[in-house]
């Protein structure tokens, strides 16, 4: 197969996995109208790591405890992520969290400044500053306040960046895919020691066939095969380019919140979320290398 057939074939695996977690947000909403939050990641997350350590079952044998010690530090920050996300959920619109959550990426180059000393480059304080107005504009009320679920997914954005930063730092010590499966394992134990201090376990013989759907798309399609995807299609795309594609899960999960949900997005707010998704974008790619790709390509195709 021709390596320009595998990059558009990994650019559509990204793409799906961008629709699969956009459509995530109104699937989760549903779903924690069965579920408490804690449980529901619990029972998530033990899933999807089961899943793949059924898959990954040879790159498991060998774990030492200082694997374990590091996927339960990168872990715990993907807990707290999903964990303020969740809760945060229930306070706010899919929509809204969608485009909110997508801020993580802006975060990233901040989150690596304050843990390893590396300073970021221009965009990334150009990108923060659209960032912060497009916040504003979608979360900011007629007080000037910003709602619990809105606070709770922005704390989420910041558990995410530094989850990005730490796998950064600790993947290469390790086997990825032994340590994609221990911290999704991680996550589902410290989801569960919340339970019984915050939730009341539900009565699972209760439950309709709709909760149950919900909590399958969540765990094959939001967690074991998003994962599998990503992991197969970053081996054929550039990082930049994929994180690009994975960005557009805020598009479609406003979308998804808007179709199936009846979210209602002002005028101030669809300039808010344009200004965030402007801020993505200029993080993961600067205008000087668009241009620079763009005059490449005209020179190349002149006669």
């Amino acid at each position: 197969m021709k390596s320009t057939t595998r990059t558009l074939l990994a650019d559509v695996g990204l793409a799906s996995v961008a629709l699969f977690w956009g459509i995530g947000f109104v699937v989760m909403k549903d779903a924690l109208v069965f579920f408490p939050p804690f449980f529901l990641l619990a029972v998530r997350f033990f899933l999807a790591g089961g899943l793949l350590a059924l898959i990954f079952a040879k790159s498991l044998r060998g774990t030492t405890l200082k694997d374990l010690k590091i996927a339960a530090g990168v872990g715990l920050l993907l807990f707290l992520g999903f964990a303020t996300q969740t809760v945060g959920l229930q306070y706010t619109t899919a929509g809204k969290q969608a485009f909110l959550t997508a801020s993580y990426v802006v975060l990233v180059p901040f989150a690596a400044w304050a843990l390893r000393r590396r300073i970021p480059e221009w965009n990334a304080f150009a990108a923060s500053f659209l960032c912060l107005v497009g916040t504003a504009l979608l979360t900011l009320q007629e007080s000037f306040s910003i709602s619990l679920g809105d606070g709770l997914t922005l704390a989420c954005a910041v558990f995410y960046s530094l989850h990005i930063v730490s796998l950064e730092a600790f993947a290469p010590r390790m086997d990825a895919y032994r340590l994609a499966t221990l911290q999704l394992l991680f996550v589902s134990c410290y989801a569960a020691l919340c339970v019984p201090f915050f939730e009341t376990i539900p009565d699972l013989t209760q439950l309709g066939g709709g909760a149950w759907w919900s909590m399958a798309y969540l765990v094959l399609f939001c967690t074991t095969g998003a994962f599998l995807i990503q992991t197969v299609a970053q081996k054929f795309t550039p990082s930049t380019h994929a994180s690009i594609f994975l960005s557009l899960e805020s598009v479609f999960g406003a979308a998804a919140g808007i179709l199936l949900m009846g979210d209602v997005f002002t005028s101030p707010m669809v300039m808010g979320c344009v200004l965030i998704l402007a801020a993505v974008f200029l993080t993961e790619m600067r205008p000087e290398l668009l241009l620079a790709r763009f005059r490449k390509a005209f020179s190349e195709g002149r006669p």
